[in-house]
């Protein structure tokens, strides 16, 4: 099961995690928080542990999006659970002096080497986390790194909706084909 932990604000309705969940509901499957608005890493690693507990954690490859990738890697530090592999789309630099107050707790983020296998995303003109700090977070968390040119946040707005390149990173790390 490929699933879903979105960043701020729940990844609207022309994002491509809600565009995927849309157009291929039996393969993805979508993290729910209950404040979308201010994340708080205590209680969006809780959730998505609690979420979690009813699938195979073997067959899971979890699809983060910008804060919704330090949720990932904070939860894997936080339970010590093993998944199938994650694709960690535009990873938010939590650490950075500017990044916003309201979202707590994440930071400082781990960066030791993930132990199953990853892709980070990465934008050379991304607001939210610089090129060469994505690349560096690749680099700890011993990810793959996959560049997009001037991709900016790597979401709708961005013109990235239905992002067939990122289905095909799924099915990487997957092993399996995404189909309707």
């Amino acid at each position: 099961m490929n699933i879903n932990v979105p960043g701020l604000r729940n990844s609207g309705p022309g994002h491509w995690q809600s565009i995927w969940e849309t157009n291929y509901p039996a393969q993805f499957y979508r993290i729910t928080q209950t404040n979308w608005e201010q994340p708080d890493c205590q209680q969006w690693t809780t959730q998505l542990e609690k979420e979690l507990s009813s699938f195979n954690l073997k067959e899971v490859v979890l699809i983060g999006h910008s804060v919704g990738c330090a949720t990932i890697v904070n939860w894997h530090y936080r339970f010590g659970k093993q998944i199938k592999g994650a694709l960690l789309v535009a990873p938010s630099d939590v650490d950075d002096p500017n990044y916003p107050k309201y979202i707590t707790g994440f930071s400082p983020l781990p960066l030791r080497k993930l132990p199953f296998p990853s892709i980070v995303v990465a934008s050379t003109n991304d607001h939210v986390v610089a090129y060469e700090r994505a690349k560096y977070f690749a680099a700890c968390w011993g990810s793959e790194l996959v560049t997009l040119q001037n991709a900016g946040h790597i979401e709708g707005k961005s013109g990235y909706g239905n992002w067939q390149a990122g289905l095909e990173l799924v099915s990487k790390l997957s092993g399996e084909t995404i189909v309707a």
